[in-house]
């Protein structure tokens, strides 16, 4: 089962590919995990992604389809995987259908979340996360016990410069642009699922699960 979730910076992509891997037994893709790791490191990968998402664009296509080539080739995903947070773009969307061609594979289903943008404001500015275990938490949703200070770990507890308002605005503007048009992409394809991104995790899930029977 290959498979592919689209939606919004903060329509729930990450909270349910994680579920749906572990429903199907396969890993979750996601590049944002990818790119924060390698930011972490300090790779040189790490270092051109952060110049971009710090000020919400998107990471060049070259350094995201190095990553998701690489990782899809792992012995994990020899009975598929989730891709989450790619493709982005017709570009990178073009870029895995020539992947999955020459490896004789295909898409299952591209299952898209859609949330309201002034609900994505909502959700992205209030996210706080650890800076010792990367743990999220929110203000509004899932606040942690002392404020400031991880559940989890007891790290500091900060807001990504890609979390701020201005640059999740910014973040809308570029999806709009530049990853909205993959829905039409997709469409045509007929692997196409819309999902209603808002309501309770579990509501969400099972939406997902009754489109892709």
């Amino acid at each position: 089962m290959k498979m592919i979730l689209l939606g919004p910076p903060g329509a729930g992509k990450g909270t349910q590919a994680k579920m749906l891997t572990e429903a199907f037994g396969i890993p979750q893709i996601s590049t944002g995990d990818m790119l924060r790791a390698a930011i972490r490191a300090g790779s040189e990968l790490g270092r051109q992604a952060k110049v971009n998402i710090d000020v919400g664009h998107l990471v060049p296509d070259n350094v995201v389809v190095r990553l998701v080539e690489e990782r899809t080739l792992q012995p994990d995903c020899a009975r598929g995987y989730m891709l989450d947070g790619f493709p982005r773009t017709v570009a990178q969307a073009d870029t895995l259908a020539a992947m999955l061609l020459r490896r004789g594979e295909r898409l299952d289903h591209v299952i898209c979340l859609e949330v309201p943008s002034e609900v994505l404001v909502v959700r992205l500015s209030g996210r706080r996360t650890c800076r010792q275990c990367a743990a999220s938490f929110h203000l509004e949703f899932n606040k942690p016990q002392t404020a400031g200070v991880c559940d989890k770990c007891g790290g500091e507890l900060y807001q990504r410069a890609d979390d701020r308002e201005d640059a999740i605005r910014a973040r809308l503007v570029t999806y709009a642009k530049d990853t909205a048009p993959l829905i039409d992409y997709y469409r045509k394809l007929n692997v196409l699922r819309t999902i209603d991104g808002q309501g309770d995790l579990r509501t969400i899930y099972a939406r997902i699960e009754r489109a892709i029977a």
